[in-house]
């Protein structure tokens, strides 16, 4: 990888003292909502950098996004244990007192949250990590698992509908999955792995629908893996097509070409640079939540991202 393709990442400070920020979502206003996890509210982040409450919703939100029906759908991954090392913020084991994952939905005029999904064909959702909506009005989600003592969930994909009547698991099993997105078509849905610093994608013949590779063990595609101590944490696509993904312990983002080329390596001052999304008139100001310091900031993207299906209404 050449020089250039390490650059710091030249970023402003929009927002701190938030505890541990994920799942930002860019508003047309220029305000910016997002989970705290550690806190177990959904918050708004104005452009002057103040902050609105908008739920209360306990356990541990972490994925956001807004639905056709201009709600905001948070996957909710039950809590972490939280330990502070030399100020920074750092999640741990399954909370002391979890009792499940789950999809909820949140009117953001009101604050009314609504249980949705707690279990997928019997089974229990464990913990819910990021989610994305495709242009039918379904979404896609991933579940990460929470980790015990000695043991681990095991966890994968899933696809469901947000009026709450239908949840189905895609794919499985898979190893922490965290980040998901769709690229440009919509004909590929894809999926970061934290532990193993991965990304998969499966091939879409439909809303919902996959193609699974047939020698694959989830029937994803391998698209990249990175070399030495990285892991991978959530991810946003942009309009050419690269998957941008945040990346734990480096800190920063990796961009990857469809195709799986590491294309370049921005950096970041946090190794837990968690979340990154695209807002702005031109969709070229790119959001980046720095979790374990409680920063939102934002920097000037080389390229303009996806724009999401769905929205706020007003």
């Amino acid at each position: 990888m050449g020089e250039e393709q390490e650059s710091a990442l030249d970023f402003e400070l929009v927002a701190e003292g938030l505890e541990f920020p994920e799942g930002p979502i860019a508003c047309p206003d220029g305000s910016v909502v997002l989970v705290e996890i550690a806190a177990g509210r959904l918050t708004r982040v104005l452009a002057d950098g103040s902050k609105e409450v908008v739920a209360e919703l306990g356990g541990g939100p972490n994925g956001a996004a807004f639905g056709p029906d201009g709600r905001i759908y948070v996957c909710n991954n039950g809590g972490f244990e939280w330990r502070r090392v030399d100020g920074r913020l750092y999640p741990g084991h399954q909370a002391v007192d979890y009792v499940t994952g789950s999809i909820r939905a949140v009117d953001p005029a009101t604050g009314e949250v609504e249980l949705l999904y707690t279990e997928c064909e019997l089974n229990p959702l464990r913990g819910p990590n990021d989610i994305v909506f495709d242009a039918a009005g379904g979404f896609w989600f991933t579940d990460h698992g929470k980790t015990r003592t000695r043991e681990r969930d095991r966890t994968g994909l899933f696809y469901a509908l947000p009026d709450g009547s239908s949840i189905r698991e895609m794919a499985f099993p898979l190893n922490a999955p965290n980040g998901v997105g769709l690229s440009p078509e919509g004909d590929r849905v894809y999926v970061a792995e934290t532990e193993t610093g991965r990304v998969f994608y499966w091939n879409l013949v439909g809303p919902g629908e996959i193609d699974p590779h047939p020698r694959s063990p989830h029937g994803g595609h391998f698209l990249c893996g990175l070399p030495g101590l990285q892991m991978f944490d959530s991810l946003a696509v942009e309009q050419s097509g690269n998957v941008c993904v945040a990346t734990l312990i480096r800190g920063g983002v990796t961009v990857l070409s469809p195709p799986g080329e590491v294309l370049e390596q921005p950096r970041t001052d946090d190794p837990l640079t968690t979340n990154l999304c695209f807002g702005g008139e031109d969709l070229r100001t790119a959001y980046v939540t720095l979790s374990s310091t409680g920063r939102l900031v934002k920097a000037r993207w080389p390229r303009p991202g996806l724009g999401l299906h769905f929205g706020p209404r007003s």
